[in-house]
């Protein structure tokens, strides 16, 4: 696929609109109409690290951050297809215009592996900026005009925070067990 870049301005400050993009557990407030069943692929959505999975033309594809400058850039790569050997990156610019006004700037950039994928993405790019072009203005829409009802928000595929890890514990520690805390076992006791 081509590059492909999409903008869009926003009535609001440069960091509110950064940190809404940067959180991926807020991206199926502006994104649902083209990827679906998006998921967390890691507990902290935020920033740096943040991971997600979800499909994107009937394919699974995995989101990553991997640069986080705030506010000013957001960089994500994705990769995606068979055993997600195709790449691709959205670069997501952020700029502040006159008065409280952000100009948001996506570039998509797509690199397939071999000549098969590459036949899939016939017409990919001219659907990728027709999506990401009303995904900005959803985007703005939340932010300019909110909803009367709470935005849309990921969570992670089978986490439940009653099972979480507490107090310093590591998830799946079994108190029977202490020896892998100095400590001896019942079992060692003789009990």
């Amino acid at each position: 696929m081509r590059q492909v870049t999409v903008e869009t301005h926003i009535s609001a400050p440069r960091e509110d609109v950064y940190d809404f993009v940067a959180d991926l557990a807020a991206r199926p407030a502006y994104t649902d109409h083209y990827l679906e069943d998006y998921r967390l692929a890691r507990v902290d959505p935020v920033g740096k690290g943040a991971a997600a999975r979800f499909k994107l033309r009937g394919q699974w594809a995995e989101l990553s951050i991997k640069d986080a400058d705030r506010p000013r850039r957001v960089v994500e790569e994705i990769r995606w297809g068979r055993r997600a050997r195709n790449r691709s990156v959205a670069v997501y610019d952020f700029s502040p215009e006159s008065g409280r006004t952000t100009r948001v700037e996506l570039t998509m950039l797509s690199e397939p592996a071999t000549v098969i994928d590459r036949l899939h993405e016939f017409g990919a790019a001219r659907w990728m900026k027709r999506n990401a072009k009303i995904a900005l203005e959803r985007l703005r829409m939340s932010f300019e005009e909110p909803p009367g009802k709470p935005l849309a928000r990921a969570t992670v595929a089978g986490y439940e925070p009653a099972k979480a890890a507490r107090f310093g514990a590591a998830t799946g520690m079994d108190p029977a067990r202490r020896s892998e805390l100095g400590a001896a076992s019942p079992r060692e006791l003789g009990q």
